[in-house]
């Protein structure tokens, strides 16, 4: 058979062909050896840590000349860069941040020390860690214009839309640190990347408060820097008449959501990290890559996961229900929220934990009916084969979910809730990416299946080829009240006055 190719690689050689090898490559060899049966061509490409880099393959040429690419829809097999924040093994329920157990980090940790941990590298001494928390707080002061800006939202405005365009907004507010306005290479600085950070950090949890205060029609409340980071959060969300000295967070809950915070700071390349990445590869400036990955966490596939668990738990209604939507979900009919995902094959590390902070939010805050309805849910999943057997176990997701409604956080929050912690990983890896110097602009490319060419049709020779029903659009009521009134002034005027019937 080598024989066989070696004589075809002869007859098919030509003077543009790129340099064949043997098809034996050396045993050990970190190379994966391909054979283009099209040309009957063989390549040796190299192997570095178990990837090929796509680049290698354009050499591989049809006979139309054109360069072989992956087809990769969802980039489910694809890697885009080289980095050092996190570590996710799927089928083994692992996780960890800079090399340190999510498990760990969950238990010994606070979300500022982790925030520390994975935006830098290494945990931060106890001097180290006091300047960044302190720091940070100094930083939770808001610009008055964001006020008036948030303001301005109708009454029923989404928090995750609001929290978009703040982020947008705040990018307007620091021109000096906008490589479009003060120069491409700023960001190579790293003095300048630390200001940013915290401000963004700093920001985040007051902006989000601002959004809820917002939503509930109550006045904005000033952050209090003599709080640690989360209790100054819940502090911002709650507070009503007692004043800064006359309201402090319960401390369990506090710890409960400063764990919520530390397992959501970073994930790998999900979709909304991944967005940030994209964006920071135009050298845009930080707050709108920002704002970008804010707006991909907005999505029910992502971030608005938990959200859907408490929709679909709203749907369920009762306990006794439970079973029969279970049924539905076996029979394809009904969608079930908040159990498996998509990396992990096994349980998700991270919902073990979570589970254990579920009962004492539950002591303190006590429980409801639809509480009782997701305990039942859970419990037919843990111990149904059907399930088990898909591995569709209950995922951080759904035990956040549950955590957020025992607070009486409003179900259009619990993204907010995740998008808070994840400014820390989308900053990392912001910065990863500045430093990166492989960091090209990202540009994927399609496999196009259109029309390959034709002229411009002059509009009196067209025919339809679009049915109009492709093109409707839904009209309101009022867009059918109006249209009613026109033609009846049409017919009453024409009447009237003749000619006037247009």
């Amino acid at each position: 058979m080598r024989r066989v190719n070696v004589v075809l690689q002869h007859i098919t050689r030509s003077a543009s062909a790129v340099p064949e090898v043997s098809l034996q490559a050396t045993s050990g060899a970190d190379t994966l050896s391909v054979v283009d049966n099209r040309t009957g061509k063989s390549y040796d490409i190299k192997i570095t840590d178990n990837t090929i880099k796509g680049g290698d393959l354009k050499a591989i040429k049809g006979t139309d000349g054109q360069g072989l690419m992956t087809f990769d829809p969802g980039y489910g097999a694809t890697t885009c860069c080289v980095s050092k924040i996190s570590f996710i093994d799927g089928d083994k329920g692992i996780l960890r941040y800079r090399g340190i157990p999510i498990e760990q980090l969950a238990e010994k940790s606070s979300y500022m020390e982790t925030s520390f941990l994975v935006l830098y590298g290494e945990l931060p001494t106890a001097a180290q860690l006091q300047k960044f928390e302190k720091e940070v707080m100094q930083h939770s002061f808001i610009n008055q214009d964001l006020n008036k800006m948030t303001e301005c939202f109708r009454y029923d405005a989404h928090p995750m839309g609001m929290l978009c365009a703040a982020f947008a907004a705040l990018g307007t507010l620091h021109p000096e640190a906008n490589p479009a306005i003060a120069g491409q290479n700023i960001y190579k600085d790293p003095a300048v990347r630390n200001k940013q950070i915290l401000r963004i950090i700093g920001n985040g949890p007051t902006l989000a408060a601002m959004a809820y205060r917002h939503k509930i029609g109550r006045p904005f409340i000033q952050p209090n820097p003599d709080f640690s980071y989360t209790e100054n959060f819940l502090y911002m969300l709650d507070v009503m008449h007692e004043g800064p000295n006359g309201f402090r967070p319960h401390p369990k809950i506090v710890h409960a959501v400063d764990v919520l915070l530390i397992l959501h700071a970073e994930h790998e390349l999900n979709c909304s990290t991944s967005a940030m990445r994209h964006l920071a590869s135009s050298n845009v400036d930080v707050y709108t890559s920002i704002s970008a990955a804010t707006g991909a966490l907005y999505g029910p596939r992502h971030g608005g996961a938990n959200e859907a668990v408490l929709r679909m738990l709203e749907k369920i209604g009762h306990k006794d229900n439970v079973a029969d939507f279970v049924q539905k979900v076996k029979d394809r009919k009904e969608t079930l929220m908040g159990f498996g995902h998509r990396v992990y094959k096994n349980y998700d590390p991270r919902a073990t934990i979570v589970r254990k902070l579920v009962d004492d939010v539950f002591a303190i805050c006590g429980t409801d009916e639809l509480l009782e309805v997701a305990m039942a849910l859970e419990k037919i999943a843990l111990e149904d084969e059907y399930f088990k057997s898909r591995k569709l176990y209950p995922n951080v997701d759904f035990y956040s979910g549950l955590i957020y409604k025992a607070l009486g956080i409003p179900t259009d929050m619990y993204t907010i809730m995740f998008a808070l912690p994840r400014l820390t990983g989308w900053l990392a890896h912001w910065q990863e990416w500045v430093v990166d110097p492989d960091n090209k602009i990202y540009r994927p490319f399609q496999v196009y299946k259109g029309i390959d060419v034709r002229d411009y049709e002059e509009p009196k020779n067209r025919q339809a080829k679009i049915d109009d029903a492709a093109l409707a659009a839904p009209r309101s009521a009022v867009n059918r009240r109006r249209d009613a009134a026109k033609g009846e002034a049409r017919v009453a005027y024409s009447q009237i006055l003749p000619g006037t019937d247009d």
